[in-house]
């Protein structure tokens, strides 16, 4: 009975031991981890939420003599109200920022007017600091 008491004390002993060990192990690996990952920098979050942002945009009419009007209406989307936004055009292969500029409205709207004077099929985008629109084309006659 002494032998079957001390072996039953013995391994409560050894798996009390040995939980104690898993959760000191458990709790040095959470400390170890938690002190070693990188809290996010200012310029890292800033730019996560730039990432997250994007901008629509539908240009109407899309076949314009020169000097006409086109209005390009969109929404945007992790942009705060109040933002200017530009449109550009592509020449060569290069973007090149238009005299025409708004600002986001409450709902995450915009609306701006252009005129278009060189001649042929015109690629155009609207710009928000690093963020651009999809690229639309209006032909210019």
């Amino acid at each position: 009975m002494k032998a079957t008491l001390r072996s039953r004390c013995a391994r409560t002993f050894a798996a009390g031991a040995l939980s104690a060990a898993l959760l000191t192990a458990g709790a040095a690996g959470t400390v170890a981890s938690a002190a070693t990952s990188a809290k996010p920098s200012p310029s890292a979050s800033a730019s996560a939420s730039k990432s997250t942002a994007s901008i629509t945009v539908k240009a109407t009419p899309t076949s314009v003599k020169a000097g006409d009007k086109v209005t390009f209406t969109g929404r945007t989307k992790g942009m705060p109200i109040g933002s200017k936004l530009v449109l550009q055009h592509k020449k060569g292969n290069k973007w090149t920022t238009l005299q025409a500029s708004t600002t986001v409205k409450q709902g995450s709207s915009y609306s701006l007017d252009a005129k278009l004077n060189d001649k042929g099929k015109q690629e155009l985008r609207v710009k928000y600091d690093e963020v651009t629109s999809p690229t639309v084309t209006v032909t210019v006659k």
